[in-house]
Protein backbone atom coordinates (compact mmCIF):
# COMPACT_ATOMS: atom_id res chain seq x y z
CA UNK A 1 0.00 0.00 0.00
CA UNK A 2 1.14 3.37 -0.63
CA UNK A 3 0.70 4.63 2.49
CA UNK A 4 0.78 8.09 3.83
CA UNK A 5 1.51 7.09 7.56
CA UNK A 6 0.46 4.33 10.15
CA UNK A 7 -2.36 4.80 12.25
CA UNK A 8 -3.70 2.50 15.04
CA UNK A 9 -7.59 3.20 16.03
CA UNK A 10 -8.00 1.89 19.38
CA UNK A 11 -12.37 1.84 20.16
CA UNK A 12 -14.56 -1.22 21.41
CA UNK A 13 -17.25 -0.64 19.30
CA UNK A 14 -16.46 -2.92 15.81
CA UNK A 15 -18.95 -1.25 13.62
CA UNK A 16 -16.97 2.34 14.25
CA UNK A 17 -13.50 0.73 14.38
CA UNK A 18 -14.04 -0.82 10.75
CA UNK A 19 -15.95 2.53 9.71
CA UNK A 20 -12.57 4.71 10.46
CA UNK A 21 -10.12 1.89 9.23
CA UNK A 22 -11.61 1.71 5.53
CA UNK A 23 -12.08 5.85 5.61
CA UNK A 24 -8.23 6.44 6.48
CA UNK A 25 -7.26 3.55 3.87
CA UNK A 26 -9.14 4.65 1.24
CA UNK A 27 -7.34 8.15 1.81
CA UNK A 28 -3.86 6.11 1.66
CA UNK A 29 -2.67 5.35 5.22
CA UNK A 30 -1.96 1.97 6.52
CA UNK A 31 -4.15 1.34 9.50
CA UNK A 32 -3.81 -1.60 12.52
CA UNK A 33 -7.03 -1.89 14.69
CA UNK A 34 -7.60 -2.83 18.16
CA UNK A 35 -10.57 -3.12 20.71
CA UNK A 36 -9.02 -2.34 24.31
CA UNK A 37 -6.56 -0.18 26.08
CA UNK A 38 -4.15 -3.17 26.58
CA UNK A 39 -3.82 -4.35 23.50
CA UNK A 40 -3.06 -0.79 21.89
CA UNK A 41 -0.27 -0.33 24.50
CA UNK A 42 0.78 -4.07 23.14
CA UNK A 43 0.68 -3.30 19.83
CA UNK A 44 2.06 0.52 20.48
CA UNK A 45 5.34 -1.25 22.23
CA UNK A 46 5.97 -3.84 19.04
CA UNK A 47 5.33 -1.56 15.63
CA UNK A 48 5.82 1.78 14.88
CA UNK A 49 2.76 3.80 14.60
CA UNK A 50 2.38 7.85 13.36
CA UNK A 51 -0.73 8.43 15.05
CA UNK A 52 -3.53 6.97 17.25
CA UNK A 53 -7.33 7.59 17.47
CA UNK A 54 -8.32 6.23 20.41
CA UNK A 55 -11.79 5.92 22.38
CA UNK A 56 -11.74 7.61 26.01
CA UNK A 57 -14.48 5.29 27.00
CA UNK A 58 -13.28 1.09 27.28
CA UNK A 59 -14.23 -1.37 28.99
CA UNK A 60 -11.02 -2.53 29.88
CA UNK A 61 -9.01 0.78 30.96
CA UNK A 62 -10.04 4.49 30.15
CA UNK A 63 -9.03 6.39 27.13
CA UNK A 64 -7.18 8.89 29.39
CA UNK A 65 -5.11 5.75 30.87
CA UNK A 66 -3.88 4.43 27.76
CA UNK A 67 -3.25 8.04 27.12
CA UNK A 68 -0.77 8.78 29.90
CA UNK A 69 1.28 5.32 29.33
CA UNK A 70 1.81 6.38 25.50
CA UNK A 71 2.71 9.43 26.38
CA UNK A 72 4.92 8.06 29.23
CA UNK A 73 6.36 5.94 27.20
CA UNK A 74 6.63 7.64 23.38
CA UNK A 75 6.12 11.58 24.09
CA UNK A 76 6.33 12.06 20.12
CA UNK A 77 3.86 9.72 19.38
CA UNK A 78 0.28 12.08 18.77
CA UNK A 79 -3.06 10.61 19.57
CA UNK A 80 -6.28 12.10 19.25
CA UNK A 81 -9.52 11.04 21.25
CA UNK A 82 -12.87 11.18 20.87
CA UNK A 83 -15.92 10.19 22.69
CA UNK A 84 -19.49 10.61 22.43
CA UNK A 85 -20.43 11.90 25.40
CA UNK A 86 -18.57 15.21 25.40
CA UNK A 87 -16.81 16.12 28.81
CA UNK A 88 -14.95 19.64 29.58
CA UNK A 89 -13.02 17.99 32.59
CA UNK A 90 -12.21 14.97 30.27
CA UNK A 91 -11.08 17.32 27.65
CA UNK A 92 -9.05 19.85 29.11
CA UNK A 93 -7.46 16.50 31.12
CA UNK A 94 -6.86 14.73 27.61
CA UNK A 95 -4.95 17.76 26.41
CA UNK A 96 -3.03 18.12 29.81
CA UNK A 97 -2.11 14.88 29.17
CA UNK A 98 -0.67 15.60 25.38
CA UNK A 99 -3.20 14.70 23.41
CA UNK A 100 -3.14 16.23 19.75
CA UNK A 101 -6.59 16.72 20.18
CA UNK A 102 -10.05 15.37 21.00
CA UNK A 103 -13.10 14.92 18.88
CA UNK A 104 -16.76 14.48 19.50
CA UNK A 105 -18.91 11.57 18.17
CA UNK A 106 -20.31 11.23 15.26
CA UNK A 107 -16.85 11.44 13.49
CA UNK A 108 -17.17 12.90 10.12
CA UNK A 109 -15.19 11.24 7.32
CA UNK A 110 -13.85 14.48 6.05
CA UNK A 111 -12.88 15.59 9.88
CA UNK A 112 -11.28 12.46 10.51
CA UNK A 113 -9.05 12.72 7.06
CA UNK A 114 -8.42 16.59 7.99
CA UNK A 115 -7.30 16.00 11.15
CA UNK A 116 -4.96 13.09 9.85
CA UNK A 117 -3.27 14.97 7.27
CA UNK A 118 -2.53 18.27 9.50
CA UNK A 119 -0.99 16.11 12.84
CA UNK A 120 0.96 14.46 10.52
CA UNK A 121 1.93 16.91 8.75
CA UNK A 122 3.04 19.12 11.28
CA UNK A 123 5.03 15.70 13.07
CA UNK A 124 7.05 15.46 9.71
CA UNK A 125 6.93 19.79 9.75
CA UNK A 126 8.78 19.13 13.51
CA UNK A 127 11.11 16.65 11.97
CA UNK A 128 12.23 18.17 9.21
CA UNK A 129 12.86 21.37 11.34
CA UNK A 130 15.13 19.65 13.67
CA UNK A 131 16.83 18.16 10.22
CA UNK A 132 17.98 21.76 9.26
CA UNK A 133 18.53 22.75 13.04
CA UNK A 134 21.31 20.49 12.55
CA UNK A 135 22.28 20.62 9.10
CA UNK A 136 22.49 24.75 10.39
CA UNK A 137 24.97 23.83 12.96
CA UNK A 138 27.06 21.76 10.57
CA UNK A 139 27.14 25.07 8.53
CA UNK A 140 28.01 27.18 10.90
CA UNK A 141 31.16 25.13 11.99
CA UNK A 142 32.76 25.40 8.34
CA UNK A 143 31.80 28.92 8.22
CA UNK A 144 33.39 30.13 11.26
CA UNK A 145 36.26 27.40 10.62
CA UNK A 146 36.19 29.68 7.39
CA UNK A 147 36.21 32.89 8.96
CA UNK A 148 38.82 32.27 11.23
CA UNK A 149 41.43 31.03 8.22
CA UNK A 150 40.42 34.20 7.00
CA UNK A 151 39.65 32.58 3.47
CA UNK A 152 37.94 34.92 1.11
CA UNK A 153 33.99 33.48 0.39
CA UNK A 154 32.55 34.34 -3.17
CA UNK A 155 29.32 36.42 -2.81
CA UNK A 156 26.13 34.84 -3.04
CA UNK A 157 22.70 36.06 -3.05
CA UNK A 158 20.45 34.34 -0.51
CA UNK A 159 17.30 33.33 -1.98
CA UNK A 160 14.30 34.40 0.49
CA UNK A 161 11.47 31.74 -0.05
CA UNK A 162 8.73 33.50 -1.12
CA UNK A 163 6.03 33.81 1.54
CA UNK A 164 2.21 34.57 0.68
CA UNK A 165 0.32 37.56 2.26
CA UNK A 166 -2.14 35.33 3.34
CA UNK A 167 0.08 32.90 5.16
CA UNK A 168 -0.07 34.91 8.05
CA UNK A 169 -3.36 36.42 10.29
CA UNK A 170 -2.49 39.58 11.85
CA UNK A 171 -4.34 41.30 14.81
CA UNK A 172 -1.88 43.36 17.20
CA UNK A 173 0.51 41.18 19.25
CA UNK A 174 -1.49 38.18 18.02
CA UNK A 175 0.01 36.54 14.66
CA UNK A 176 -1.20 32.89 13.44
CA UNK A 177 0.54 30.81 10.97
CA UNK A 178 -1.68 29.24 8.63
CA UNK A 179 0.80 27.05 7.14
CA UNK A 180 2.74 25.78 9.88
CA UNK A 181 -0.87 26.50 12.00
CA UNK A 182 1.42 28.24 14.78
CA UNK A 183 0.51 31.29 16.98
CA UNK A 184 2.83 33.73 18.41
CA UNK A 185 2.23 36.45 20.16
CA UNK A 186 3.87 39.03 21.82
CA UNK A 187 7.15 37.23 19.89
CA UNK A 188 6.37 34.07 21.94
CA UNK A 189 5.56 30.46 20.12
CA UNK A 190 2.38 29.01 21.21
CA UNK A 191 1.43 25.88 20.40
CA UNK A 192 -1.72 24.71 20.19
CA UNK A 193 -4.21 21.77 19.54
CA UNK A 194 -5.17 21.62 15.90
CA UNK A 195 -8.83 22.14 16.79
CA UNK A 196 -8.11 25.40 19.41
CA UNK A 197 -5.91 26.99 16.67
CA UNK A 198 -9.30 27.06 14.47
CA UNK A 199 -11.62 28.40 17.29
CA UNK A 200 -8.63 30.85 17.93
CA UNK A 201 -8.87 31.28 13.88
CA UNK A 202 -12.43 32.36 13.36
CA UNK A 203 -12.15 34.70 16.59
CA UNK A 204 -9.23 36.38 15.08
CA UNK A 205 -10.62 36.90 12.00
CA UNK A 206 -13.83 38.05 13.45
CA UNK A 207 -11.92 40.48 15.91
CA UNK A 208 -13.11 42.48 17.37
CA UNK A 209 -16.53 41.78 16.54
CA UNK A 210 -18.87 39.16 18.79
CA UNK A 211 -18.61 35.23 17.40
CA UNK A 212 -21.75 33.44 19.11
CA UNK A 213 -20.97 30.12 19.80
CA UNK A 214 -22.89 28.27 17.36
CA UNK A 215 -20.97 30.23 14.48
CA UNK A 216 -18.20 29.23 16.21
CA UNK A 217 -18.42 25.69 16.22
CA UNK A 218 -19.84 25.55 12.52
CA UNK A 219 -16.77 27.34 11.44
CA UNK A 220 -13.67 26.01 13.47
CA UNK A 221 -15.50 22.42 13.49
CA UNK A 222 -17.90 22.28 10.75
CA UNK A 223 -20.70 21.24 12.75
CA UNK A 224 -23.95 22.54 12.73
CA UNK A 225 -25.79 22.42 16.65
CA UNK A 226 -28.20 23.73 18.93
CA UNK A 227 -27.43 26.60 21.63
CA UNK A 228 -26.30 24.63 24.24
CA UNK A 229 -24.21 22.16 22.69
CA UNK A 230 -22.47 24.96 21.33
CA UNK A 231 -21.32 26.76 24.19
CA UNK A 232 -20.28 23.44 25.76
CA UNK A 233 -18.02 23.13 23.01
CA UNK A 234 -16.64 26.63 22.92
CA UNK A 235 -16.02 26.25 26.23
CA UNK A 236 -13.73 23.75 26.72
CA UNK A 237 -11.26 25.04 23.27
CA UNK A 238 -11.33 28.48 24.79
CA UNK A 239 -10.67 27.39 28.00
CA UNK A 240 -7.79 25.92 26.15
CA UNK A 241 -6.89 28.98 23.81
CA UNK A 242 -6.73 30.98 27.46
CA UNK A 243 -4.30 28.66 29.25
CA UNK A 244 -2.31 29.35 26.32
CA UNK A 245 -2.41 33.06 25.58
CA UNK A 246 -3.57 34.27 29.13
CA UNK A 247 -1.27 35.65 31.73
CA UNK A 248 -4.29 34.73 33.87
CA UNK A 249 -6.42 32.40 32.85
CA UNK A 250 -8.97 32.65 35.59
CA UNK A 251 -9.06 36.73 35.00
CA UNK A 252 -9.23 36.70 30.99
CA UNK A 253 -8.31 39.96 29.18
CA UNK A 254 -8.04 38.82 25.42
CA UNK A 255 -10.72 36.09 25.32
CA UNK A 256 -13.57 37.72 26.41
CA UNK A 257 -16.76 35.81 27.47
CA UNK A 258 -20.35 38.06 26.40
CA UNK A 259 -22.77 36.30 28.58
CA UNK A 260 -25.45 34.39 26.72
CA UNK A 261 -23.80 35.49 22.98
CA UNK A 262 -20.61 34.24 22.66
CA UNK A 263 -16.95 35.09 22.64
CA UNK A 264 -14.90 38.05 21.21
CA UNK A 265 -10.94 38.37 21.24
CA UNK A 266 -9.09 42.15 22.05
CA UNK A 267 -6.02 41.92 21.01
CA UNK A 268 -5.14 45.92 22.25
Amino acid sequence: MNSGGHILIVDDEASLRQTLARILQRAGFEVTTTATGGEALALASQQSFDLVYLDIRMPDMSGLEVLKTIHAKLPELPVILFTAQPDLNSAVEALRRGAADYLMKPLKPQTIIDRTKSILAHKQDERRKRELHRQIEVLQTELNALEREDIPQPDQALQQPHISDDRFLTRGMLTLDMHTRRVTMNERVINLAPTSFDYLLVLTRHTPNVVDYQTLVSEAQGYETDLHEAQELSKWHVHHIRQAIEPDAHNPIYVINVRGIGYRLVTG
